[in-house]
């Protein structure tokens, strides 16, 4: 779609963003790109080796490379990581080269959408759900000072929440418009 802006996707793991985004960028005959699978696709490595070899702070000056480079690429929809807002750097580039949407999921439907994902260094703790209130604690106000619309995710399917991204993003644009 002509006029609409560059779409990032921010939220904690298991909001949806990857399966949303893609979604989303299919109906806008966009380019879809996924910071984590970007960060792995360049380093020929997964996540969690990258956590072990490199540790927290290893990841997310990555991260921050990636997201610095790809929120310059025009018309593209990108799911972020959900820890992506921690750095200043990356919210500040998110907030200025696109419109921010934050995926809000109640840590209940992160434990649901996570349960057997082996793939999230952070989850891997005795406590998932105690490791999820903290990080929801710490990261949904810097979720909700970054984007420019929270839409929420639980009990909701995915092509239910795109078109909801579609009609609030083109009032964005349009505040008269009524509809995507």
């Amino acid at each position: 779609m002509q006029g609409f802006p560059n779409l990032f996707l921010v939220g904690p793991m298991g909001a949806g963003k990857s399966t949303i985004g893609r979604l989303l960028a299919a109906e806008l005959q966009r380019d879809f790109v996924d910071s984590d699978h970007e960060i792995q696709g360049r380093c020929g490595a997964d996540i969690p080796w990258i956590f072990d070899v490199e540790g927290e702070e290893g990841f997310r000056e990555r991260e921050r490379q990636i997201i610095e480079e790809l929120t310059q690429r025009p018309e593209i929809v990108l799911a972020t990581g959900g820890g992506a807002v921690i750095s200043e750097a990356n919210r500040r580039a998110l907030r200025e080269r696109g419109t921010v949407i934050y995926l809000y999921a109640t840590v209940e439907q992160q434990l649901r959408r996570t349960a057997k994902d082996r793939n999230r260094p952070l989850l891997r703790h005795k406590d998932p759900e105690a490791v999820l209130r903290g990080l929801f604690e710490v990261r949904d106000p810097l979720y909700r000072a970054t984007a420019d619309l929270v839409i929420r995710t639980d009990r909701r399917g995915p092509k239910s929440v795109v078109n909801d991204i579609l009609r609030r993003v083109t009032r964005l644009i349009d505040p008269l418009q009524t509809k995507a």
